[in-house]
């Protein structure tokens, strides 16, 4: 399925201009709920967070795609791909994809950029690109992301009281697209329930990713899923030659090894 060239073209501007982009109901109701439940047994097994920026009352699923199939299709959704390559340029690869459920009387993250983990410095070309999907309705009241628009412009600021942030209210079902240079963060949920999204993260295909995917989700379980998400979690090449195994495309070493999907 190609992506709907509009919507790309609009998602592109509002990223460049704002350094987000909010597309409302993406997923039907009922697919959003199919993914959300998908989600429920694993979220039953994973601890809360071990420091502020995790979230003391907040759940991460970490290897994502280790632990369920519920997000093989919107890791490769064609509006994502579609804005990706228009962002990332045509090679780019998952980061740190992790599910993020806030509970109840969870505080405000601290404001981030996604990509102050590489040591670039600023003004550079965007080499991350983030997008939280929504699987509860995201409101004021729940711990909805809140983003500082324009900060991804800035080149020596941080965000102070005079910067206005903006809480991204949003129905089940949508997805927020949040450029690696602006400044942004979970809300406070001063509810009695909890908040899920999905984080599905990309970086440029020249720099390590967060999460270590060849490691966290197992070969043969990487062997039955799509080939362009293999490519994604690693199983890839960067132009000319990045992420070559003994001198040859990782996906012959799968193939070698037996572990090549039906």
């Amino acid at each position: 399925m190609a992506a709907d060239s509009a919507l790309v073209d609009r998602v592109v501007a509002d990223l460049e201009r704002d350094g987000y982009a909010v597309v409302e109901s993406l997923l039907p109701a009922n697919e959003a709920a199919t993914v959300r439940d998908g989600l429920r047994e694993v979220l039953g097994r994973t601890p809360t967070g071990r420091n502020d920026f995790e979230g003391f009352s907040t759940r991460r699923i970490y290897a994502l795609f280790a632990k369920t199939r519920a997000f093989d299709a919107l890791a490769t959704h064609p509006l994502l791909l579609g804005v990706l390559d228009r962002v990332l340029g045509t090679s780019y690869q998952l980061s740190a994809p992790t599910g993020i459920e806030i509970g109840p009387g969870e505080k405000a993250q601290v404001l981030h950029t996604d990509d102050a983990i590489y040591p670039l410095p600023r003004p550079h070309p965007e080499v991350v690109l983030n997008t939280m999907w929504a699987f509860d309705d995201f409101t004021v009241e729940n711990g909805a992301t809140r983003l500082v628009p324009g900060s991804h412009r800035w080149v020596d600021r941080w965000p102070a009281e005079e910067d206005a942030s903006v809480t991204m209210t949003m129905p089940a079902g949508s997805v927020l697209f949040i450029a690696g240079t602006l400044w942004h963060g979970g809300g406070a949920n001063k509810t009695d329930h909890t908040r899920l999204g999905v984080l599905l993260e990309y970086a440029a295909g020249w720099l390590r990713p967060q999460e270590n995917h060849v490691i966290a989700v197992p070969p043969a379980v990487v062997a039955t899923l799509d080939p362009r998400l293999q490519e994604l979690l690693g199983y890839n090449i960067h132009p000319p030659f990045v992420g070559y195994v003994d001198g040859r495309h990782p996906r012959r070493v799968l193939e070698e090894r037996g572990t090549r999907a039906p």
